[in-house]
Order: C-alpha cells, then structure tokens, then sequence
C-alpha cells in the first residue's frame, strides 16, 4: 500500500467577527472534510488556515485543537486582501497522508464559499444528502473521478 501526501481544500463563512462564529464555522468546515474523506487526526501532517482581513477575533486553527488534533502542526494566516473578494471568509489546506488517488478527495466549499468552487460546493451538497453505503453514493463518486 502506497501512501501519498494529498492536500485537501475547504473553505467557509461566518456572518460576524466573533470568536464563537470563528470558531463554529471552521469546526463545521473540518467536521465536513472529516466526514466526507474519513480522515483519521493521526494522518494529517498538517493544515493551514487563512482568513480574510475582516476575521481576527480567534485564530481557526483552535477549533481544530478542540477536535483533538493535538499532534497536528497548525499555521494561520490572512488572505491578500483583494477588492471584491469574498468576506468573512476562512480556508483551510489540509495536507493528508493516504492511499486515496488525488480524484477520490472531496473538497469541501459551504456557506457563502460555495461561490468560489461553485462546482465543488454542488458535489459535496450532492454527496452530503447520499448515504455513503448506497449505490448513488458510488455514482456520486464516479461523477469527481
């Protein structure tokens, strides 16, 4: 068995700059990636997560901390602020150890960041509304490779 380090993309919004909105935002994120790629804490070599400007009320990277990646190494950062970009945004590049194929990673892209990978976001709400032992599950799938 081959492992290979995959990264593994997400992003999200929040409504406030509140360290609660900070935080619930990003442990939904990571609980979604979690979910929809069976990550294990003990394979993630590392995740990095960047906010927009407009976000510095907690650092997002504790919300992973109080999912108990403990061992993991953590980075933040801000994003370039461009003008028009998004608000309110955080993004997070998890850097995965695996067997999986770069096809079989779902990348996940809700709340408001649907608008940035609008064709990710549809298939991991498709996905998300699948039942992971069914045969539409694996048509789901098939449709990424």
């Amino acid at each position: 068995m081959t492992y290979a380090c995959r990264g593994i993309r997400g992003a999200t919004t929040t409504d406030e700059n509140t360290r609660e909105a900070i935080l619930d935002a990003t442990r939904e994120l990571l609980e979604r990636l979690i979910r929809e790629n069976d990550i294990h804490e003990e394979d993630i070599a590392s995740a990095i997560f960047s906010t927009t400007p407009d976000l510095n009320a907690e650092f997002p990277a504790v919300a992973a901390r109080q999912l108990g990646w403990l061992d993991t190494a953590l980075f933040c950062t801000n994003e370039m602020a461009v003008p028009g970009s998004l608000e309110r945004c955080i993004r997070v590049l998890i850097h995965w150890n695996t067997t999986r194929r770069a096809s079989e990673i779902r990348h996940v892209y809700i709340r408001g960041a649907q608008n940035l990978r609008p064709e990710r976001a549809m298939l991991t709400a498709t996905a998300s509304q699948v039942s992971s032992h069914t045969p539409e599950h694996e048509a789901v799938i098939s449709q990424q490779s």
